[in-house]
């Protein structure tokens, strides 16, 4: 059965979804259209290239998240140098070996720029902070000045993964100047809405899978402190756009998978952790399939 997949942010919980896409394979389904945020817009374009769930196990299984963390090579070292880096550069890693990385594992597909995809194939999202705006790409480039066809998916997944000052910002060039993107997750950590149009009949199904819980299932955050507060600001950020979308219409059609006990930079967990997340992502969702009506 052909579907169209949203997948949501959650960082190196993401994991999960991988699980969630092998039953879905097993299922049957096929995706036709495939939208992400963060993480999700990373096994997003994974899908659009071409790779299975067994083929991205078997990847994941060849890689050292670690190496990912690209911190700056300083001439002169002291202490507080790496926050110097924080304040002038904006993120503690360059993010360029996480391109680099999947840059090599599109191009294995034949997959370099969106130009090497269907049209309307993937649909990947950043935030765009200069403007205050949520951007999708590759629909959004041409309001940039920038050509869809030429641009890299790999850069694209490098903007929606760029989480704040953990990972640099990426800066655009445009006609009107600089443009600073982050992670997709602040401003739309669950995309649904781009597959969802009222105004017209869908041509399958959209089916959503969410690295959180439901919302009245969340539990409330215990704020003591500033950086609890930080935290919760920035969550808050993540979720309200989505939680205030998402209706009851909306979540017969969502594979809510909650995630508690893993940090969304917890790049340095063990296989074990991660072997658990893609099982526990399968599970959810065969669960979720056996009641699923559409």
């Amino acid at each position: 059965m052909d579907v169209d997949i949203v997948f949501s942010g959650g960082g190196v919980k993401g994991f999960a979804l991988i699980g969630a896409y092998q039953a879905l394979e097993e299922k049957g389904m096929t995706p036709k259209r495939i939208a992400g945020t963060s993480a999700g817009s990373l096994i997003a374009a994974l899908i659009a290239a071409g790779y299975t769930s067994d083929e991205m196990i078997a990847m994941i299984d060849e890689l050292d998240l670690r190496k990912l963390l690209d911190v700056r090579k300083l001439a002169v070292s002291f202490p507080l140098m790496k926050w110097v880096f924080l304040y002038w550069k904006m993120g503690l890693y360059k993010g360029k070996m996480l391109e680099e990385w999947l840059e090599r594992a599109l191009a294995a597909k034949g997959v370099r720029t969106f130009a090497d995809l269907p049209k309307d194939r993937l649909h990947i999202v950043a935030s765009d902070v200069t403007n205050g705006r949520i951007l999708v790409l590759p629909a959004d480039l041409p309001q940039y000045g920038i050509d869809p066809n030429t641009f890299s998916v790999a850069k694209a997944v490098r903007m929606s993964t760029s989480i704040p000052y953990f990972f640099e910002p990426v800066k655009i060039e445009t006609p009107q100047g600089a443009c600073v993107v982050v992670d997709g997750g602040v401003l739309s950590n669950f995309p649904l809405f781009l597959f969802d149009d009222e105004k017209q009949m869908k041509k399958r199904p959209v089916l959503g899978i969410q690295l959180s819980a439901k919302l009245e299932e969340r539990p409330k955050k215990n704020i003591r402190n500033a950086i609890e507060l930080y935290e919760a600001l920035f969550n808050a950020m993540k979720e309200a756009h989505d939680a205030r979308y998402i209706s009851r219409r909306h979540e017969k059609n969502i594979v809510f998978i909650p995630i508690r006990h893993v940090l969304s930079t917890e790049f340095a967990m063990t296989t074990d952790v991660r072997d658990k997340l893609i099982v526990y992502g399968k599970q959810k969702t065969e669960q979720f399939l056996k009641k699923w009506t559409y």
